[in-house]
């Protein structure tokens, strides 16, 4: 994302203000429970345009923050939850099925993502989530301070050359994912016991290093610009905005054990009050084609409409690394859904690496 700084202070200030005080909301209007930042009027034009207003916005911090909150009773029209927890939402009695004659993008989905087991249908073929937006996790680091030839490797993160200058997500997805693909397993739903034993041994061996496990793009970007962290675990996001600022920083997306890709989107909730209209004028909004050049260029960031992704300027998807999507996705974990139980151990065990056990 390349915000100017009102902006950045906006989204800031928001997410300070859902946590404090329930949000004021219009009677007559939808409410979205999102990411603070996705409020960007840029990403639903077509809405605003049909309906003269915008939606109004409540924010979580982490999915697992937005389940517990949904499951004690918040009340929300939309929400926008990743890859490895929609079949958990949708187990859990969350969602409404989507009707998909009223979505007018749900055939341009991207192949490599419709091709996701469990994603945007449940088994018995009952569609449930649309993709909005998709990117990597990838190595991150300051080119300033460090060498190319010393990051070829995710093994990198647990050297003690970079001993207090890593930074890692307090996410337990991107974690494991970047623990999985360290030992060489890029389908994380099929991780054995003995598999997951080695990629919590290398998060343990990564906490030594670990200067901080940051929550947000700002959170992290400030301390690389600062100088407070060299390499780190990181969405296309972060190098996007620090390199708009002038920080010299880059992403290695061909390091020898892959990177990792999440899709995020948006499903309907159970007991939502607003009109139905709006919801599927928000979907429709969102995956429009035209929204595709915004999302890679602004945030570095894959859309989810093919058609909008063939559309935008083969420069710019060369410079952001989606020149070739098939090869880009071919060495990749994808965060896919995995069973409820193995996702709930990582959780357990990822807490007690962060506390030092």
């Amino acid at each position: 994302m390349k915000p100017k700084t009102a902006f950045r202070l906006s989204v800031l200030l928001s997410g300070f203000l859902a946590s404090v005080a329930p949000p004021a909301i219009a009677a007559d209007n939808i409410v979205v429970f999102d990411w603070a930042g996705y409020e960007d009027p840029a990403f639903h034009p077509s809405y605003t345009a049909k309906f003269g207003s915008e939606p109004d916005f409540s924010f979580f911090g982490d999915e697992e923050e937005a389940f517990q909150k949904l499951r004690s009773g918040f009340k929300a029209d939309l929400a926008h939850p990743c890859s490895q927890s929609v079949a958990k939402w949708r187990d859990a009695g969350l969602l409404e099925p989507l009707d998909t004659s009223k979505l007018a993008s749900w055939n341009d989905v991207l192949p490599g993502i419709k091709a996701m087991k469990g994603l945007m249908t449940a088994d018995d073929g009952t569609a449930y989530f649309l993709p909005f937006e998709w990117g990597n996790t990838v190595l991150t680091y300051r080119t300033d301070t460090v060498k190319p030839e010393d990051v070829t490797s995710l093994k990198a993160f647990a050297d003690p050359k970079f001993k207090d200058r890593v930074s890692i997500g307090d996410n337990v997805d991107d974690a494991y994912a970047l623990a999985s693909l360290a030992i060489g397993v890029k389908d994380w739903t099929k991780l054995t016991d003995e598999q997951f034993k080695q990629a919590s041994d290398f998060l343990r061996a990564v906490h030594q290093n670990v200067r901080l496990y940051w929550t947000d793009n700002t959170d992290l970007s400030q301390a690389i610009a600062g100088g407070e962290v060299d390499l780190a675990w990181a969405w296309n996001e972060t190098a996007t905005t620090l390199a708009a600022d002038g920080v010299p920083v880059a992403m290695n997306k061909e390091t020898a054990e892959g990177i990792s890709t999440w899709v995020c989107g948006y499903v309907r909730l159970k007991g939502a009050a607003g009109s139905e209209e709006q919801q599927y004028g928000f979907l429709n909004a969102i995956t429009d084609p035209g929204v595709s050049a915004y999302m890679v260029e602004s945030w570095g960031y894959g859309h989810s409409n093919a058609k909008g992704m063939a559309g935008v300027d083969p420069k710019v998807l060369a410079d952001k690394g989606f020149a070739d999507i098939d090869k880009f996705t071919a060495n990749t974990l994808f965060q896919s859904p995995m069973p409820t139980e193995l996702r709930q151990r990582m959780i357990a065990e990822f807490e007690k690496i962060k506390s030092g056990y």
